[in-house]
């Protein structure tokens, strides 16, 4: 009985401190959560001349999620 009431809690607890962190957020509540360095690119300008400076040194736009040199040496 001992073992059937630990295993009971033990499933319990978790289930409950997991529900605890669910929150229903209003539409007009969303604009105070969402801060700005949660975003992908917290500041689009600095976004937009490193972009720029990879550019100009690659000769070469996008896919910047790869390593090497553009000297052609890896």
């Amino acid at each position: 009985m001992k073992l059937v009431m630990k295993g009971v809690v033990g499933l319990l607890v978790p289930a409950v401190v997991a529900l605890a962190g669910c929150a229903r957020v209003e539409p007009w509540d969303r604009d105070v959560l969402a801060r700005p360095d949660m975003q992908l690119v917290a500041d689009p300008i600095e976004a937009a001349a490193d972009e720029h400076i990879y550019f100009s040194k690659e000769a070469s736009s996008g896919g910047q999620g790869f390593g090497g040199g553009g000297c052609g040496c890896n």
